[in-house]
């Protein structure tokens, strides 16, 4: 028995090392040297140094300074990240939708976008269709003393298109536009938390 045992030990301790240790510690060196901004989460900083979120996790914004992210079924919290797993013949799931488009629409005006009443599956989405954005526009402008074409052009500077043009689709990371609105029309609400 002790003759079985130790050679599986010994490889036990080998593979430990080997998938637990060295290929992590690999991977994260050559993502540093690949992509260092990807491999440290892709952490936006403030001309300060303060960190104030990432480009890859959404966040809540509720100020009507800001555009508004998609809503999230887990409070954006990137711990617990999900759905709420409601399906489409759920009440909880059409009322929701409903509060979340009356809401929308009395803030902004005009028909709520799909993505404005609806969650990601992840809950953690940083980004919203260009038709959202644009849709927030006038109620931006109104909080920050602008006119309503200054905002529509930062949000139409951010709007990225899709990969090679095929694939995804139009996209408007809130987080960073929400940093370029800050930068050319500072708010005169609280700074952005």
């Amino acid at each position: 028995m002790l003759t079985l045992l130790r050679p599986a030990c010994a490889m036990l301790a080998a593979m430990l090392l080997l998938t637990g240790l060295a290929y992590p510690l690999a991977m994260t060196g050559i993502a540093s040297v690949i992509a260092p901004r990807s491999a440290t989460g892709s952490l936006i900083v403030r001309g300060d140094g303060e960190p104030v979120g990432s480009a890859l996790i959404g966040q809540g914004f509720t100020q009507p300074a800001y555009l508004h992210p998609r809503p999230s079924a887990v409070d954006y919290n990137a711990a617990a990240s999900g759905a709420s797993n409601l399906g489409p013949t759920s009440s909880e799931l059409r009322e929701s939708v409903k509060a979340r488009r009356d809401a929308w629409e009395s803030e902004n005006g005009g028909s709520a976008p799909i993505d404005a009443v609806t969650a990601s599956a992840s809950g953690l989405d940083p980004d919203i269709s260009p038709q959202n954005a644009r849709g927030q526009a006038r109620r931006i402008a109104g909080a920050r003393g602008v006119d309503p074409a200054q905002v529509l052009a930062i949000i139409d500077a951010h709007t990225q298109n899709p990969l090679l043009g095929i694939y995804g689709q139009p996209r408007v990371n809130v987080l960073m536009t929400n940093l370029a609105l800050d930068a050319e029309f500072p708010a005169r609400s609280a700074p952005m938390e």
